[in-house]
């Protein structure tokens, strides 16, 4: 006979559940703000302040060491670094041509397909496909038009999320708590920071841009990972996972009230099928992981 783990206070519950919000919320604040900042600094420019000042605030906090790693740790960390400048570059890139809304909702395929794949279930591929047909939807009525060079830039986007979730698992089994992850943020400000100051120029380095730079870097970054920390410790991963789904509808609502970026009202159920498509695919693999762990616990 086993013990059922203790659920959280309902109280408790709630309120991570806010912080989850509020951190999705902060995310596509970030992502408007750095939009307004495109037309001085471009979008590589943008992915320069972002990283730089995401990674002097991680170094500052994490605090890292730098020796005693093997060359397999200094590679992972290097491939994770990679993964993270080249998803934010595309990314903003993709902003650059796309609504708000529509980057995230085609960014967010990415990880919606990792997840069907993991879990292996002929039912999953059900959610992706409804969330190809929101997909479709969006590009052909949810929106004027959707530009191919912008939608291919989500894409990537997306295939960069899908390798920045690999590698980051990979790095946080190599290094001690934010280490990774602040090492590999000052490996990806390096090398974007050259394409950065090539695109923008002198531009980048006014005080006004730069405050603008660490704010969008506090509201993407800073805010949002450590909300997801204190939520993760009072929610079911499941549960959370199931909340960050609802990050393209959060960007869409964020686009029109800060961008005013609207969508027609197909555009808005377009995105809806993509929200429910990425709850239903983590639902599924949740439910899918708590059988095979039932099953295999009396064998154990």
């Amino acid at each position: 006979m086993t013990l059922a783990a203790p659920r959280p206070a309902s109280g408790a519950s709630i309120s991570a559940v806010g912080l989850v919000l509020v951190g999705l919320l902060c995310q596509e604040f970030g992502a408007s703000f750095a939009v307004l900042l495109f037309p001085t600094v471009g979008a590589l420019g943008m992915v320069a302040l972002r990283l730089a000042f995401s990674a002097i605030l991680l170094m500052a906090i994490a605090r890292p060491r730098l020796r005693g790693y093997s060359h397999a740790d200094w590679l992972t960390v290097g491939g994770f670094a990679a993964a993270l400048a080249g998803m934010n570059a595309l990314f903003y890139e993709a902003l650059a041509r796309l609504p708000l809304g529509p980057t995230v909702t085609i960014e967010v395929l990415g990880p919606l397909i990792l997840s069907v794949m993991v879990s292996r279930r002929a039912s999953s591929w059900l959610w992706a496909l409804l969330a190809f047909v929101g997909v479709a939807v969006l590009g052909w009525g949810g929106v004027e038009s959707l530009d191919p060079i912008g939608v291919l830039f989500a894409a990537g986007a997306g295939a960069g999320w899908v390798a920045y979730i690999l590698l980051s698992a990979r790095t946080g089994a190599r290094f001690p708590k934010l280490d990774g992850l602040a090492i590999a943020m000052t490996l990806g400000a390096i090398v974007t920071l050259p394409f950065g100051i090539a695109g923008a120029g002198p531009a980048l380095f006014s005080p006004g841009i730069l405050a603008l730079g660490a704010a969008v870097a506090v509201l993407s970054s800073a805010i949002p990972y450590a909300l997801e920390l204190f939520a993760l410790r009072r929610l079911p991963a499941s549960a959370f996972s199931i909340l960050m789904s609802l990050a393209p509808a959060m960007a869409a609502i964020v686009g029109a009230v800060v961008l005013h970026q609207q969508l027609t009202l197909v555009g808005w159920i377009a995105i809806a099928l993509v929200v429910v498509a990425s709850a239903g695919a983590v639902r599924s693999a949740a439910a899918h992981a708590r059988r095979r762990s039932d099953i295999a616990e009396p064998l154990a």
